[in-house]
């Protein structure tokens, strides 16, 4: 079966950094689109970053310069390192894995992870 596990959720103060990381299994990963996603309480689930196959990523403009996606495919893992954190980062964030468009389309999410930034 596939699994997509995120971790490196936590408290932090306001300025602070995190990096979370999402360990997935099951698929081929180097061929599918991974994901950062975040939902605050009483919020819409949101998009924050996304990395492709070759490695192009885009991100929401609200974390523009301070969070950086990667992704490393011999560990099937991808990376969110956070930086300068802000207490409207704090949210439950969550990875997905997008299949390519080559396969039977559809996609897998994480459990999600916890980050509260707050002083």
């Amino acid at each position: 079966q596939v699994q997509v596990v995120e971790s490196g959720g936590g408290l932090v103060q306001p300025g602070g950094s995190l990096r979370l990381s999402c360990a997935v299994s099951g698929i081929i990963f180097r061929v599918y689109t991974m994901g950062w996603y975040r939902q605050a309480p009483g919020k819409q689930r949101e998009l924050v970053a996304a990395i492709t196959s070759d490695g192009s990523t885009n991100y929401a403009d609200s974390v523009k310069g301070r969070f950086t996606i990667s992704r490393d495919n011999a560990k099937n893992t991808v990376y969110l390192q956070m930086n300068s954190l802000k207490p409207e980062d704090t949210a439950v964030y969550y990875c997905k894995a997008d299949s390519p468009a080559a396969i039977i389309r559809r996609n897998y999410w994480g459990q999600g992870t916890q980050v509260t930034v707050s002083s």
